[in-house]
């Protein structure tokens, strides 16, 4: 056995890139692969699958990858870990064994189960009062049922809901024979899965820094964690790939959608303002080295995602053009509003609009002379928002606004769904593992502690001294600021940390940005959450802060009518805002 173990990465989520899974394998040496295929909103789609399909509920593209490269992966020794069974991993098992067989392949398969609470949402008071009873219900499952499954042998493992850090969890206990009580082993192996889980995003995907990465003209590799049995890490990716590995883009993982300085998961509660990052080797060796994770036991209740049918839903966009765009914009609104009438009758439940901007005076494109205005229209009858809501608009086609237009012809309204997290007592699941022979395995809990699932702690104070020079300078915040956000449900989670450029302030700069980044000032910098409640977390080691913003999404991605739906804008937003910075910081 080696203390040190290469887990490489495929996918960071259900659409990601079909040929990562070869490329991993070819690209260089790995001891396992994992893939990241689930989130909250994909949930809701494989629910939705089946409904027209009782054995689907998975990943189909995953089967795509193993048709092309399971046998690769078998003939390197290469042990496979995803969570692409979605709602149905015993279904996408099958599946896999018929396609392995037909290949010729002689792949040990095995399942992890137990995550779908459905049957016992009425005993949870899980039933909503406006929605019912939801669609899936699926608690988040820990990594020691795959260890078991790796450890009995099997090539290829396939789970539904489990975090998304198990998928690496289960191959470190499974190779350095960790118990549940190894808290900061664990913990370090949930922050490698953490960084590696969102593939080329700590590569160099969706980072502020986009300018500064070499080799933007190669696909971005994805990323590989070299995890030591005391659970430091290197993160590294394969030579000759895209994108670039640094403290930077792994700061930019690490700080996504993590919401608090404590991160729960099932199996360990990992501390993460103890890390600490270095770049390693060559300057441009793509090596970060991640050390003193530090854990504690797991909290005594699982997290639970929860998806409801929650009714139908259509949009139309109008374009406004050129001269008096806000009287235009009265106008259309009052005809439209006129139109679907007051409430009841044949009104949509709720319309909603998007907000109007300027448009570009003496523009030297019609696209610049313009705007767009949204109406979004929801209820649980589709045919409010299908014809109830187009006929008005297509209606008005000849007797609105001067240069009336919309981007697309108005169409038929489609359902949606609400996603809510709930929190459920480990005895609510039987996290189950079906080995590759067909026996079945029971996981036990591991110890916990009663560790608070409200992470509203307020705000941490700065662990930096107040800066003293109060000369001043207006200038974009991103100037000397990285950011990266997402969404977590209704709430939005916003990165933000000081460049690791080897400026000669930067503790100046780190100093300015904890103390500068208060909740008022999170709200004036981003009016939307004037009245939303706001937390902000220092994360002194990261040289940077998180910011969590709950409701600002409303019901979650597929119920909101807001133009980010996934706040993934959110923190470039946030950067391009002018702030007052002191000039000892520049």
């Amino acid at each position: 056995m080696t203390d040190v173990i290469r887990i490489g990465n495929c996918s960071g989520f259900y659409g990601d890139r079909l040929s990562a899974f070869r490329e991993m394998l070819e690209g260089g040496p790995l001891d396992y692969l994992t893939g990241d295929y689930l989130a909250e909103l994909t949930m809701l789609i494989l629910g939705k699958d089946t409904f027209k399909d009782p054995n689907l509920g998975y990943a189909r593209t995953f089967v795509k990858q193993a048709e092309d490269a399971l046998g690769l992966a078998l003939e390197k020794g290469v042990q496979v870990v995803v969570n692409a069974g979605g709602v149905n991993p015993r279904g996408l098992a099958d599946k896999l064994r018929e396609v392995t067989t037909g290949l010729g392949l002689d792949a040990k398969i095995a399942h992890v189960e137990g995550d779908d609470i459905r049957s016992q949402v009425a005993e949870l008071g899980l039933v909503h009062e406006t929605y019912g009873n939801p669609l899936t219900a699926n608690a988040y499952l820990g990594g020691f049922g795959i260890a078991a499954a790796l450890t009995q042998g099997a090539d290829l493992v396939v789970t539904g809901r489990v975090t998304d850090a198990s998928v690496v969890v289960g191959p470190a206990v499974a190779h350095f024979g960790w118990t549940p009580e190894s808290y900061d082993e664990l913990a370090g192996a949930v922050v490698a899965g953490h960084i590696i889980e969102c593939g080329t995003q700590a590569t160099g995907g969706n980072f502020s820094g986009f300018l500064d990465l070499p080799r933007r003209d190669l696909p971005l590799g994805f990323p590989i964690a070299e995890l030591g049995s005391d659970g430091s890490m290197v993160i590294t990716k394969h030579e000759g790939t895209g994108g670039a590995v640094t403290v930077d883009t792994v700061t930019a993982q690490l700080v996504y959608e993590i919401q608090s300085t404590r991160y729960l998961n099932p199996d360990v509660t990992v501390d993460l303002t103890s890390l600490r990052l270095e770049q390693v080797g060559p300057e441009d060796g793509d090596r970060v080295a991640v050390t003193g994770v530090k854990g504690s036991p797991p909290p005594e209740r699982l997290k639970a995602c929860l998806n409801y049918f929650a009714g139908f839903r259509n949009s139309a966009e109008f374009v406004v053009t050129g001269l008096e765009a806000d009287a235009k914009v009265a106008w259309i609104k009052a005809q439209v509003e006129r139109a679907l009438g007051p409430e009841g009758a044949g009104r949509p439940a709720k319309v909603e609009w998007s907000g109007v901007r300027a448009v570009q005076p003496d523009a030297d494109t019609e696209e610049g002379a313009s705007m767009l205005l949204r109406v979004t229209a929801f209820d649980a009858d589709n045919a409010k928002v299908s014809k109830g809501l187009t006929a008005p608009i297509i209606e008005l086609a000849l007797a609105s606004y001067p240069g009336f237009s919309v981007t697309r012809m108005p169409g038929p309204g489609t359902a949606y769904g609400v996603y809510s997290p709930a929190y459920v007592p480990r005895s609510t699941v039987e996290h189950t593992v079906v080995h590759h022979d067909g026996t079945r395995e029971v996981i036990a809990d591991p110890k916990t502690a009663d560790v608070p699932i409200d992470l509203a702690e307020g705000q941490r104070p700065s662990p930096y001294p107040a800066p003293q020079d109060k000369l001043t300078r207006r200038i974009p915040l991103g100037t000397f600021v990285h950011g990266r956000s997402g969404d977590k449900g209704g709430d939005a989670n916003i990165g933000l940390w000081v460049k690791n450029d080897g400026h000669p302030k930067y503790a100046e700069r780190v100093t300015w940005l904890t103390k500068y980044m208060s909740r008022r000032r999170v709200r004036e910098l981003i009016p939307e959450a004037a009245d939303l409640e706001v937390e902000v977390y220092v994360l002194p080691n990261l040289g940077g802060i998180n910011i969590l913003i709950h409701g600002l999404l409303d019901e979650g991605v597929a119920a909101t009518a807001r133009f980010d739906p996934q706040a993934k804008g959110l923190a470039e937003w946030i950067r391009s805002r002018l702030v007052n910075i002191e000039g000892n910081v520049l």
